[in-house]
């Protein structure tokens, strides 16, 4: 949702299924005035939606970007949706901030994850 450039890459962990994601997928305008001070309202704010389990968002430069929302059940995403504030920042975003988007819902029914276990050899940059 916004710029995460001081962002550490770590992806959102598996959850235990059934639960929803939103895949919002979307090529941006030149027009991105107050795009980011919106995107930081709209992730601080879907943090209050009970059921929001958390999000994963990658952007390639001039590519389109890709949020990913987490949510427990369709109830908490049906909440998000229905947001006043999130309703209006996507009516400016069809309005000034994006060229085209796709919006994908689905519900996971297997999920599952992998990390590296840090290798004690190895040094580390303190």
């Amino acid at each position: 949702m916004s710029d995460r450039s001081e962002a550490p890459v770590v992806p959102v962990g598996a959850f235990e299924p059934p639960y929803y994601v939103a895949v919002f997928t979307a090529v941006r305008t030149q027009d991105q005035h107050g795009y980011s001070e919106t995107a930081a309202r709209m992730e601080d704010l879907v943090k209050d939606v009970p059921g929001f389990l958390g999000m994963d968002y990658a952007q390639t430069p001039g590519g389109p970007a890709i949020t990913v929302g987490y949510f427990r059940d369709a109830d908490a995403l049906t909440q998000w949706r229905c947001n006043a504030e999130h309703r209006a920042a996507q009516m400016r975003g069809r309005a000034q901030w994006y060229q085209s988007y796709t919006l994908h819902v689905a519900k996971v029914e297997r999920s599952n994850g992998f990390a590296r276990a840090e290798d004690p050899q190895s040094p580390r940059a303190d």
